[in-house]
């Protein structure tokens, strides 16, 4: 049969989306339909994704109207199962013709393997698409990403936000179908003032074109976006500055509007004596405005806005956002000026009143470990141990000003100002702000040694409070952002160039949130409890490390541009030596790359997995110290005598980490062990000479180990 080709449109239309998810909405919606449909048979061409604050939507081009015909081969019972003595059909054969939809004598009777069967041969036509797109519709939409649904009138639907229509459309033709509720049709709506009267699709081509052209709505997100930055900086040059254009900001506001039209607005001059970032929060964070700086890099009394409506009066509209901002800059000015009465060091008594985490106590429970920690950390980082105290001390004062209680997303540098003012040193100013760096994936880090310090401790007392009371992360629940830290304390590490004693550090941090939860238990009255050995918390928190920096690493190529990209299994190989340091760990991973691009690595990664699984069926007793008088063949003699010459420079190498030398070495050994390999009976039935060689095995795999294990490598 021939197959026809129409293009398919779904849109679903709702209240308005939340902002911050839109476009992930979109994309997943594009993705699990394009699956979906493959997983149908249904061919298909390209999909376009569109999302607006009103609608996800979804155009697939030329999708096949019915799936391909199936060939179809059942077998069936054999021949002596399927007829009795006298030739008649039994129950077996007559059922299995039923369930094909066909009899028995249609059967064919095919041999296969050592017997011969019946067997139905046949063809199913494919289903057509409007049959099967209802169902495959809604179980995307129940896979889309959503925490929570909701439920809206007397329905039982449930969505992420009240649904209002629904379009079907394959070719001009209404799916008919009833999905969260809401019948398929082929209207769809456009803005909500600006063009609220119901709009006929004729076609899925045409569904974007209308809605821009008769519905006000720019229903591509990316259009959207890139007109957005085109009026938002054309605005700001006519200011005479530079718009700033934040990414994140960018994004949100685009899923907040249909019909984007930006216009300029402006504030009091007196206000740009506040601290540039409250300003900026102010505008992005509170009202979703752009900043506007001038060609020196000052902020400009000026903002730019981006409305949702082509207004017949855009006076009223700018006047309107101006009144909206104008009380928010006095709270701030009046926040500034009110916390700049009291010290910032005169805020720590307040720390003892504002609980961190009810069984870990106080902020200055916290800020007292994190001081602790940080003083360890300050030599590693090249900080003055006094200013990374006092920088630890302070660091989380801000939290109970009036300035951070309103701007929460300002904590640590409305600290650094305040420290400033009070004219403690620049270096613990600068580590109060940066001690939260960085706050996100690809984010800066902190500048300065001491910043450094109070960072790591901070991130790491929070891993071991979370780690020690139980409440590790599960699935996307993470309240405490400890993969954010940890991976945090990763890239400082590495990226920095510190050498730290991970291991060790983290036993210190659990120790001391130990000591926490057990004075906190003991005022409180309540019975002791019985801990989780600390050694197993110190554990689980290295292995979260450890996963954090697989997830680093797997993104990015190890020594930059042109090196070999890390696989998991590359990963593995140097994790099994538990390298105590992340620089560390780095250096391993360096030298095991370049160590694969020798001619040596396959077959002596090839011997290592054989060495893995010949100890590990080796005989209960084990492997023996190698007795050089049990070494009969030449090829064993070979081996031990290159083993020994490398051992010592091995060790030398690898204790002062130039792996990549100690590598370099070791695939000197490959001649010795292929040879020994091909002419040595390992498993020897005279036990003395299998436990030596069994020993020889063991020490080769102790030289590799030294660095990783090689065994976890494909080959």
């Amino acid at each position: 049969m021939k197959v026809e080709y129409q293009d398919f449109l779904f849109e679903v239309g709702t209240e308005e989306l939340p902002p911050r998810s839109l476009l992930s909405l979109q994309q997943s919606l594009v993705a699990t339909l394009g699956n979906a449909l493959d997983k149908a048979e249904l061919a298909h061409g390209e999909l376009i994704g569109y999302a607006t604050p009103r609608r996800l939507a979804v155009w697939v081009k030329r999708l096949a109207t019915r799936q391909p015909d199936q060939n179809l081969r059942r077998r069936g019972p054999p021949l002596s199962a399927a007829f009795d003595a006298q030739g008649l059909p039994t129950r077996a054969a007559t059922a299995f013709a039923a369930s094909c939809g066909t009899t028995v004598d249609a059967l064919e009777r095919q041999p296969e393997g050592k017997g011969t069967f019946l067997f139905f041969v046949g063809t199913r036509a494919g289903a057509r698409a409007a049959e099967l797109l209802p169902a495959l519709v809604q179980g995307c939409l129940e896979a889309l990403p959503i925490p929570r649904r909701m439920r809206w009138g007397s329905g039982d639907a449930l969505f992420v936000r009240p649904v209002h229509w629904i379009v079907m459309l394959l070719g001009a033709e209404v799916v008919p179908a009833v999905l969260l509720g809401t019948p398929a049709g082929h209207s769809t709506y456009g803005h909500r003032f600006l063009a609220p009267k119901p709009l006929r699709l004729t076609s899925p081509a045409s569904y974007e074109r209308t809605l821009r052209e008769r519905g006000k709505v720019i229903a591509d997100f990316a259009a959207r976006r890139e007109r957005i930055r085109t009026e938002v900086n054309a605005l700001a040059r006519t200011l005479e500055g530079r718009a700033l254009l934040s990414e994140r900001l960018l994004e949100e506001v685009s899923a907040l509007v249909e019909w984007p039209v930006a216009l300029a607005g402006r504030f009091e001059a007196r206000y740009l004596a506040l601290p540039r970032e409250v300003l900026i929060s102010t505008f992005e964070s509170h009202q979703r405005y752009f900043p506007v700086e001038d060609a020196a890099g000052h902020l400009k009394a000026a903002f730019i806005a981006v409305s949702n409506i082509e207004s017949r009066d855009p006076p009223k509209v700018r006047e309107g956002n101006e009144r909206v901002v104008r009380p928010r800059l006095a709270d701030a000015e009046f926040f500034y000026a009110q916390d700049r009465r009291t010290p910032l060091a005169a805020r720590l008594p307040a720390l003892e009143r504002v609980t961190f985490q009810s069984k870990l106590g106080s902020l200055a429970d916290k800020a007292r470990r994190v001081l602790e920690l940080a003083a360890e950390i300050a030599g590693a980082a090249g900080a003055d141990p006094a200013r990374v105290r006092r920088a630890a001390e302070l660091c989380k004062c801000d939290l109970v000003t009036a300035m951070v209680g309103e701007f929460p997303d300002l904590q640590g540098v409305m600290g650094s100002y305040y420290a400033r003012a009070d004219g403690e040193p620049e270096e613990v100013a600068h580590a109060i702000r940066e001690h939260y760096l960085p706050r996100a994936a690809g984010d800066e880090l902190p500048g300065t040694p001491a910043g450094v310090a109070v960072a790591i401790a901070d991130k790491l007392d929070t891993l071991a409070g979370i780690f020690a009371i139980g409440e590790r992360p599960s699935g996307n629940k993470d309240p405490f952002g400890l993969r954010r830290g940890a991976l945090g304390i990763q890239r400082i590490l590495i990226e920095r160039g510190i050498e730290l004693d991970l291991q060790r550090l983290i036993g210190r941090a659990v120790s001391a949130v130990r000591a926490d939860i057990d004075r906190l238990r003991g005022a409180s009255g309540t019975p002791a409890k019985a801990h989780v050995g600390a050694d197993v918390v110190a554990g689980w928190i290295y292995d979260f490390l450890m996963e954090r920096l697989r997830a680093y690493y797997l993104e990015r190529a190890v020594g930059g541009p042109g090196r070999v990209a890390v696989t998991t299994e590359m990963f593995d190989a140097v994790l099994a030596s538990r390298p105590a340091s992340p620089l560390d760990f780095d250096a391993r991973l360096s030298a095991l790359s370049a160590f694969l691009d020798l001619p040596e690595a396959a077959s002596l990664t090839a011997a290592n997995k054989r060495i893995v699984n010949i100890l590990r069926k080796a005989p209960s007793e084990g492997a023996a110290p190698v007795d050089v008088e049990q070494l009969r063949e030449e090829a064993e003699v070979r081996l031990f005598d290159a083993v020994r010459a490398l051992e010592d420079t091995v060790a030398s190498a690898t204790a002062a980490r130039q792996y990549t030398a100690a590598l370099g070495r070791l695939a000197q050994l490959r001649p010795a062990v292929d040879a020994f390999f091909d002419q040595v009976m390992v498993m020897d039935e005279n036990p003395r000479l299998r436990a030596n060689r069994l020993g020889l095995l063991a020490q080769l795999q102790a030289l590799f180990g030294g660095i990783a294990d090689l065994s976890r490598l494909p080959g």
